[in-house]
């Protein structure tokens, strides 16, 4: 597909003569930085696109990338290396696809690129001028569709693999985790009316959106359950919770307790029987985990990292990444065979699945690398998970093959989302940060 482009593109340029080549190329050198204004002014006049181009880093990198852009665009030769400037404008899209920049805004921005070429050319003579012009629309629009081509096929598989995650979320034995998130509402609401009864200071009775269950429901409820009425009346219903009858329950005093009570529990009961009605109208389904450790396995990180970085977004909140690495698992292998080093993995695996919450994910990317995230959590959150995880890794006892023992520890690497609405950045840090533990000595923790 890229040879194609390529040859097209070559084609395109050689149908123009040198003369009219080189000016719109001096053009492009000169007047990038001009015509790059014009290009972002048309799509942050959208309300769609200011959120996603607010970011400062986003706006200070996207207007350095648009001039080169411009200048390699339009200041392209025929003996240039074209499948290059092709594969870049196919990553572009994919990158739009990632981030989610509706494809009509980059249409708009490229028309109001042509309308600015125009102004920067119109004191060339009449017919220089508009073989340029022409050239220039050529080679935009051939641009724009090679781009459109990456985008298409980036949504495409995003498209699926989010439809293979939600019914990947439906795999999982549905009766263990209806009691598990029953059992868990049920604790929160015990631990609020205790807390209540006792005489607790009005900072104790937590939100139910901020439980494990409400983690759970947000994070991942959602998703099970996409579209469903049921899953917006438990919405609505936790809503009105934190929202009215907490804080009402936090005030009354004396008898005038018994109304905001009885309706929390109300409530509760509401979300529980609601719970009930999602699981029973989902049946269960054959999907795979990663086969060693049950974990989610790499296919699903982009959907479950755009979901995060779209809520983080939405709700001014914010998540972690701990990535974690084996230490010298290689000697592991090497030592006890691969049996050995599945035992580790899965033991682990287990050590790492139990200390986290329901809302959270845990992934397993391959060999002996995992990726937690951490919802609704801090760097300082996950720094103190990530070095709770490390110290408990270290004193574990691992079972290895011939009733042999051995110990193991891990390092990791922690990013939190900052606002950039690509998750290869958050991710790239976390990436960044695990490489300085293990260079730095191993059995560490080190915040990007």
């Amino acid at each position: 597909m890229s040879s194609f482009y390529a040859c097209e593109w070559r084609r395109l340029l050689q149908g123009f003569d040198a003369e009219t080549r080189a000016v719109l190329s001096r053009v492009a050198q000169t007047h990038n930085a001009v015509l790059a204004e014009h290009f972002y002014s048309a799509m942050l006049s959208e309300e769609a696109s200011s959120g996603l181009l607010s970011h400062e880093q986003v706006h200070t990198r996207l207007m350095a990338s648009m001039r080169q852009w411009i200048a390699q665009v339009l200041g392209a030769q025929p003996h240039d290396d074209l499948e290059a400037l092709v594969s870049q404008q196919v990553k572009i899209g994919e990158v739009h696809a990632r981030i989610d920049v509706p494809v009509h805004l980059v249409l708009r921005g490229a028309r109001c690129l042509k309308d600015g070429l125009q102004s920067v050319l119109n004191h060339e003579p009449a017919d220089l001028q508009n073989r340029a012009l022409q050239m220039a629309n050529a080679l935009i629009d051939h641009a724009m569709e090679v781009m459109s081509q990456g985008y298409a096929v980036s949504r495409d598989n995003s498209s699926r693999t989010k439809e293979a995650y939600r019914l990947f979320t439906v795999t999982q034995n549905l009766a263990t985790v209806r009691e598990q998130r029953r059992a868990e509402l049920l604790n929160w609401e015990n631990q609020c009316l205790y807390l209540h009864a006792m005489g607790a200071s009005n900072q104790l009775l937590s939100k139910l959106a901020t439980s494990d269950f409400g983690l759970w429901f947000r994070h991942k409820g959602v998703d099970i359950f996409h579209g469903a009425p049921a899953c917006q009346s438990i919405q609505k219903a936790m809503e009105r919770i934190d929202n009215e009858l907490l804080p009402a329950l936090m005030q009354a005093k004396g008898a005038d307790v018994t109304t905001p009570l009885l309706q929390l529990r109300e409530q509760a009961r509401h979300i529980a029987m609601s719970l009930d009605a999602l699981f029973a109208q989902n049946s269960e389904l054959d999907a795979g985990r990663d086969a060693l450790t049950q974990l989610l396995n790499r296919k699903f990180l982009p959907v479950v990292l755009t979901k995060e970085v779209q809520y983080a977004r939405q709700s001014a909140s914010t998540f972690s990444l701990v990535s974690v690495d084996i230490d010298y698992f290689k000697q592991i292998n090497d030592q006890y065979g691969h049996e050995g080093g599945d035992m580790v993995l899965q033991q682990v695996a287990a050590v790492l699945n139990n200390n986290i919450r329901g809302g959270d994910y845990l992934f397993r990317l391959g060999g002996e690398e995992f990726l937690m995230v951490l919802v609704d959590t801090s760097a300082a959150g996950a720094m103190s998970v990530a070095e709770k995880l490390r110290m408990q890794i270290e004193r574990e006892v691992f079972h290895l093959p011939h009733n042999q023992t051995g110990k193991i520890t891990i390092s990791a690497g922690i990013a939190t989302f900052n606002g950039h609405p690509d998750y290869l950045r958050v991710l790239r840090h976390s990436d960044e940060a695990l490489y300085q533990a293990k260079s730095q000595g191993r059995n560490r923790v080190v915040m990007a």
